[in-house]
């Protein structure tokens, strides 16, 4: 588990890429025209605190696979990173929901439902996650079709939504680690793939590194999210942001529940390591992927 100068690492870390991307957020968010009650919920749900992990990743890599090689496309990067944010926002705003995992708590503020009323919660939702691809629409025309296509595939039928319906017990999978894997793939890890993939996309990454990029985020996917079901049953609300417990108390498919905290260590230890040995043909210019490996899977929140 991290310790203080992890967390402090951590934040230090991913600060300039937060910073960055808030910016564009609260320029690009809500277009004009937007009623003015949508407008106030939409940057609510997005700009109300939040690491920004996955516009970090996506410049991380853009960084990674362009050194020497021409320089990343920062039109492309930025509203690459504006998208995926947007629709992680949306996807926490649904999975809030009443009818999905009923919190009343998130980045230790009232979740958009209990704020704005459920009715208000579902649209600004909607919102945003067709606004992410009205960002993306406006990228530079040759990357915007391609970077459409990534998040799409990882936040779709057969990605992020996949994992909830699954997760609902809306579909079936398999029992025990398997299907708790299964999950864990799409509900978490294909968002991060999609902004890796992204990421690579901006910086003008081959198929070699863009395969790299694809196993390291799968790798690091699956074990944050592991280290999220640890978080649940071992973290305070004041440490997570959000009520502990409740994926326990519903039944919800988690590693924990099926092997046990201690197996859950070993499998997040051998996941980063093969998150890190993945970056291998990207050498020393991977070198913030494989530092935020490290402090993601020692995170206490």
């Amino acid at each position: 588990m991290a310790d203080i100068k992890d967390a402090t690492r951590l934040e230090g870390l991913l600060a300039p890429y937060a910073e960055r991307a808030g910016e564009l957020l609260d320029r690009l968010l809500v277009e004009p025209g937007a009623e003015t009650p949508l407008a106030e919920a939409m940057r609510y749900c997005v700009l109300s605190g939040g690491k920004r992990l996955r516009p970090a990743i996506l410049w991380m890599s853009a960084e990674a696979v362009a050194a020497g090689d021409g320089g990343v496309d920062q039109a492309a990067a930025e509203r690459a990173a504006v998208a995926i944010e947007l629709v992680h926002g949306y996807s926490l705003v649904h999975d809030d929901l009443p009818a999905m995992d009923d919190d009343v708590l998130r980045r230790g503020q009232p979740t958009a439902h209990v704020k704005f009323g459920e009715a208000m919660a579902i649209l600004a939702g909607d919102a945003l996650l067709t606004r992410a691809f009205g960002v993306l629409a406006e990228a530079p025309a040759k990357l915007a079709g391609a970077l459409a296509a990534e998040l799409a595939a990882g936040s779709g039928a057969a990605g992020m939504i996949a994992g909830q319906v699954a997760d609902m017990g809306l579909s079936l999978v398999a029992k025990g680690l398997e299907g708790v894997q299964y999950i864990h793939a799409r509900k978490t890890a294909a968002l991060i793939r999609a902004a890796a993939r992204m990421g690579g996309l901006c910086g003008g990454a081959d198929e070699r590194s863009l395969s790299a990029l694809s196993d390291w985020s799968l790798a690091v996917g699956l074990a944050f999210q592991m280290m999220d079901d640890l978080l649940d049953v071992t973290a305070s609300a004041d440490e997570m942001g959000k009520t502990p417990g409740k994926d326990a108390d519903a039944g919800k498919h988690s590693a924990v529940a099926v092997v046990g905290v201690d197996a859950v260590e070993k499998l997040v230890g051998e996941l980063s390591g093969r998150a890190v040995e993945a970056l291998l043909p990207l050498g020393a210019a991977a070198d913030k992927l494989r530092e935020l490996t490290g402090l993601l899977v020692r995170r206490t929140r």
